[in-house]
């Protein structure tokens, strides 16, 4: 479905677990811990899989999907929680894009 590659963390509500690629382990420690919680927090709160992950040019995306039939999910709160997330974490979103484009493409 995805490049493992380009995805930099991920929650789900479904196995109750969080991933963090290990291939970002340069992130300070304080980046890593505001990620866990926001997508652990996330998925507590509308279900399903939430994903952050890098497109090929190194833009951030946040994702999120659910398993078909999983009538708990809430599709409307989970657009509207992203909205938010990308308003009141723009800062932090903007240094992972920085890092990506420095770290892992190389540019300068």
């Amino acid at each position: 479905m995805f490049d493992d590659e380009l995805v930099l963390c991920a929650s789900s509500a479904y196995e109750k677990k969080y991933y963090f690629n290990d291939n970002y382990e340069l992130l300070p420690q304080t980046v890593k811990d505001e990620l866990k919680i926001m997508c652990v927090l996330f998925t507590e709160d509308v279900g399903g899989v939430f994903l952050l992950r890098f497109s090929e040019e190194g833009d951030l995306l946040l994702e999120t999907e659910c398993d078909e039939g999983d009538l708990l999910y809430d599709d409307i709160g989970a657009g509207l929680k992203i909205k938010k997330l990308q308003d009141e974490k723009r800062e932090l979103f903007e240094s992972l894009e920085t890092f990506y484009k420095v770290f892992v493409l190389g540019e300068e």
